[in-house]
């Protein structure tokens, strides 16, 4: 059914569960699986000191999206990384269509009843509304 599953991530444990799920749905569905960190920018800040910045920040997200796959890593399943730089619902958006994903799989927070409008502004939110393909909002 899905060829391409896509699990965005802030490297917290928070976002373990999506993975776990994405790694079960991956395995049933023998597809590829990118697990992907976006490295949020200020706009109209390239100095030198800022692209070292943003470097060291890569490298350090480079290095826990490792341990984050060594920790789930199958024999019989491809999982590829990518760390982008940028503003995070639009590179997680523009990553999902330039690469074909088919379903994206990210973690999301219980929304307050009494004060719902207050979850409208997350990631997680504008990604499930704005996606070209389904996303799966995991709490």
């Amino acid at each position: 059914m899905f060829e391409h599953i896509l699990v965005p991530t802030d490297l917290t444990d928070r976002n373990r569960r999506a993975m776990e799920i994405a790694i079960k749905m991956a395995l049933e569905n023998s597809c590829k699986l990118t697990l992907l960190h976006v490295v949020e920018t200020i706009e109209d800040m390239d100095t030198e000191e800022f692209r070292k910045f943003y470097k060291a920040l890569g490298l350090r997200a480079d290095k826990k999206m490792d341990e984050l796959m060594a920790q789930s890593r199958r024999q019989d399943m491809v999982i590829e990384k990518q760390v982008l730089f940028g503003r995070r619902v639009f590179e997680i958006l523009s990553f999902a269509d330039v690469n074909g994903v088919d379903l994206i799989i990210m973690s999301s927070h219980r929304l307050d009843v009494e004060n719902a409008s207050a979850g409208w502004g997350t990631i997680s939110y504008k990604v499930g509304v704005m996606s070209h393909c389904p996303v799966l909002l995991v709490k």
